[in-house]
């Protein structure tokens, strides 16, 4: 597709990147599979799988400059040097992608290495996104109208005094909507605006990249090492990695009342934070902060990062609610890259299966706050809602 724009191997979430450095030193040799799930019942027109095939072969050119990686270098000390070598020589290999049209529904899976397979997510979903909207002819708020909302939205955030970061690439309208969406952003110097998941972007408007690691981690880890000891080796083996560093834990994977009967008070004192990612907000930071209290921590010198679907009225309920109580901040993904007056598009791409030594595959579940999204083989979330003593 002409209009197509792809040309960075760091346009994509920060997080990718951090776990992709992990993978390559603690599991180098595991093969993974991915699946897209489309939340939204989305259809997709005839021909739709053939210009998705088109892109995604031509992400194979895409290679790492010499800029990008001495801004990873400089800006990212804690990604090791090696890895960094890797990155460089790493090039997308679309055989690990299949992509199947049936009249209007899409199939889309990724097999292979973990450490190869993990960058492929976030850009398919992007180039699913744009594809969607291009294919089917619709028509976005103009240029100037997408940088007023994003302005005004971003003045309301400066007037609350909370720190907030754009994690919009995965649901994008757009690459052209995402990058006016950061130019908007970066224009005031005053601005509590963070930074960026996206590592293309922040290079790009000299913001820092945010993330730390995602679901899927945890999910490896309870597929790998059985769901009993998948929060607690998942968290052991990041602080392995980095040290302090990227001191952020995701909260949800197994419902956030089995996180925190695992994340102890070492844990609790090493991280900066938690991520909420699902389920109640207001109810998470009472969990979160008597949690910190339960372990004699102060929760002001602690934050939740939150990041669920959240748009300026969320965001000013849950700093009210929160000040004085925890510090705060923000990930707003689809409501900063796709407000251009259509509708968002809803769809994930989930780690599905991880193969064990044997050759078999092993379901990968993930039980997140809210039922409804819970993912994975019906069984094997059954099986762990039983090893994890979670009801209904």
């Amino acid at each position: 597709m002409q209009n197509m724009t792809f040309n960075s191997i760091l346009d994509n979430d920060f997080y990718k990147i951090t776990m992709q450095n992990a993978v390559v030193q603690l599991f180098p040799r595991q093969t993974v599979k991915y699946e897209f799930i489309n939340r939204g019942k989305h259809h997709f027109p005839e021909g739709f799988d053939h210009a998705l095939r088109e892109v995604v072969n031509k992400m194979a050119e895409l290679k790492l400059t010499k800029d990008e990686k001495k801004f990873l270098a400089q800006t990212c000390p804690y990604l090791d040097l090696p890895y960094l070598d890797f990155l460089e020589g790493y090039h997308y290999d679309p055989s690990e992608v299949k992509i199947l049209q049936t009249g209007n529904d899409l199939s889309v899976t990724v097999e292979g290495l973990w450490y190869r397979t993990i960058l492929w997510e976030v850009p398919l979903l992007a180039l699913i996104s744009e594809l969607h909207y291009e294919m089917n002819h619709m028509e976005r708020d103009s240029n100037e109208v997408v940088m007023a909302k994003t302005l005004e939205k971003a003045d309301s955030l400066n007037k609350l005094g909370v720190n907030f970061a754009e994690f919009g690439t995965r649901r994008r309208h757009s690459y052209k909507v995402q990058n006016l969406v950061m130019e908007a952003l970066t224009q005031k110097k005053d601005s509590t605006f963070i930074g960026s998941s996206n590592v293309h972007f922040a290079m790009k408007y000299g913001v820092k990249p945010i993330g730390t690691h995602a679901h899927e981690w945890f999910m490896f880890h309870g597929a790998e090492f059985g769901f009993k000891m998948a929060n607690e080796l998942a968290l052991e083996h990041w602080v392995d990695v980095y040290r302090g560093d990227l001191g952020v834990a995701l909260s949800d994977t197994y419902t956030t009342d089995v996180f925190f009967q695992q994340f102890d008070k070492k844990f609790a004192k090493l991280f900066d934070g938690v991520r909420h990612d699902s389920g109640d907000a207001l109810e998470f930071a009472d969990k979160t902060i008597a949690h910190y209290k339960r372990h004699g921590i102060n929760p002001l010198f602690k934050y939740i990062i939150f990041s669920d679907a959240l748009n300026l009225e969320k965001v000013e309920e849950i700093t009210n609610y929160c000040k004085g109580k925890i510090g705060v901040s923000f990930g707003i993904g689809t409501n900063l890259t796709n407000d251009v007056g259509l509708k968002p598009m809803n769809i994930v791409m989930k780690l599905i299966g991880v193969q064990s030594l044997n050759k078999e595959w092993i379901p990968t579940v993930k039980l997140s706050d809210e039922h409804g999204k819970y993912t994975g083989d019906p069984k094997m979330i059954e099986l762990a809602k039983e090893f994890l003593r979670i009801k209904d």
